[in-house]
């Protein structure tokens, strides 16, 4: 629990000693592994055929490399309640993704599952400069989706003022924020670039809010990205990390006093870097896949979730106090990953490129199509003012998005307001291959 109000800690687990960490989240560990071989018969049996018959066979946190990988794939074959550890009428929450490449990833939550959820988020919003009494202004979509719900909670367990506001009729968001005074924005960031336009809009600026800090995920986004946000709103941005899978948000996030990469809540969750093609586990300071177990989930316990998100994971100290370890940057996933004559690209890679461009707009699109084998990727972007020379503009990106990827790119610069805007997750890459 928060010690006081003035504390920037709200659990002092964040700070546990590394060693005592590791003992816990060893205990923790075999707790889960008891538990899946106990109550979810599916995966059960690949931790036998791996070895692993009972807790006691992990000995080690370096044993966590004997246990096999689970995948969106077994959510998806098991759908939509073969992984619960729990019977179905202890379910107290139901949460799902979207479903968008296939059946949903359906989540489970215990009534135990749904408080360490809240107070999870209570401690990544009390690191990014949230206390009682602010106003919370949630531009996350409520439903299924988990951003708006875990974000809601987090905030009322610190006694913030939670204002529902949800995704949508955004000229409204605007409004609401200069009258009901928020201080905080929740939202992905592709929505508080919206969000700022629709202040411009209505004619206000920075000065006329009362914005402190905006808690930002749902998506990848680049420092560049981050950046923008802060000169349109006035606010320091701030990014969180989760997925539904795990609890939602909550998994990790960065500290207002560091802003150098984001916690993860390792107490919560045991975390590994693997090489995403062989699965073996990289050192600190590599960048990788991510992989989670979770520690402490009832409902749903997941051991080695492969994320497909691409990282670092480094141990540093952190001048916030924190012991935990933090994802230093997070690229994107890897099936958004391009292969374009040979060369990899994620979109975090063009982002990096426009947004560090004065004259270029933060809203852009990829349009993915393919010319025999090879993909081939067109950049549409947008001028961040009127009265721009567009086909200049298109030259200059292009000549640049060469000189920095390695590949060549049809850059077409739209009118402003071209490019679709999104209320959640933006739609980075259109594919038209077929």
């Amino acid at each position: 629990m928060r010690t006081s109000a003035a504390s920037e800690i709200w659990d002092p687990a964040e700070t546990l000693p590394r060693e005592t960490l590791r003992e816990l989240q060893l205990e923790r560990l075999r707790s889960t592994v008891a538990r899946v071989l106990e109550r979810q018969p599916a995966m059960a049996s690949r931790l036998r055929e791996a070895g692993v018959a009972s807790a006691s066979d992990v000995g080690s946190l370096d044993d966590v490399a004997r246990l096999p990988f689970s995948l969106k794939s077994d959510l998806r074959e098991n759908y939509p309640f073969g992984l619960l550890a729990v019977p179905q009428a202890e379910l107290v929450r139901v949460h799902a993704s979207s479903g968008t490449h296939g059946k949903p990833t359906v989540v489970g939550y215990t009534r135990a599952d749904l408080d360490t959820w809240t107070d999870l988020m209570a401690r990544c919003m009390t690191m990014g400069g949230v206390r009682a009494g602010m106003v919370v202004h949630n531009a996350n979509s409520y439903g299924l989706f988990t951003g708006g719900h875990g974000f809601h909670q987090g905030a009322e367990k610190i006694g913030a003022t939670v204002l529902p506001v949800s995704g949508g009729f955004t000229a409204r968001q605007a409004l609401l924020l200069r009258d009901l005074g928020g201080q905080v924005l929740v939202s992905t960031p592709s929505y508080a670039l919206v969000i700022a336009q629709a202040v411009r809009d209505a004619g206000l600026s920075p000065a006329d809010l009362r914005l402190e800090v905006g808690l930002f995920g749902g998506e990848p986004s680049t420092n560049e990205l981050r950046r923008e946000i802060e000169r349109e709103l006035g606010l320091a941005a701030l990014q969180l990390y989760g997925l539904s899978e795990m609890c939602g948000p909550g998994v990790a996030a960065e500290c207002l006093a560091g802003r150098a990469g984001m916690h993860v809540q390792e107490d919560h969750f045991l975390v590994e870097v693997v090489d995403p093609d062989t699965g073996e586990v990289l050192p600190d300071g590599a960048e990788g896949e991510l992989v989670f177990s979770t520690l402490t989930k009832e409902a749903m316990p997941l051991l080695r979730y492969r994320t497909a998100d691409i990282g670092v994971l480094v141990h540093e100290p952190c001048v916030c106090g924190r012991t935990f370890a933090r994802i230093d940057r997070l690229r994107g996933r890897r099936d958004d990953m391009l292969i374009v004559r040979g060369v990899n690209l994620h979109p975090s890679n063009v982002e990096h490129v426009l947004l560090g461009m004065e004259d270029v707009g933060p809203h852009y699109q990829l349009v993915v199509t393919r010319s025999g084998h090879m993909d081939e990727v067109a950049v549409q972007c947008e001028p961040m003012h009127d009265g721009v020379d567009r086909a200049e503009l298109a030259s200059r990106v292009s000549s640049l998005l060469r000189e920095q990827t390695g590949i060549r790119f049809d850059v077409e610069v739209l009118e402003i307001g071209s490019v679709p805007r999104s209320e959640g997750k933006a739609v980075r890459v259109v594919d038209q291959r077929g």
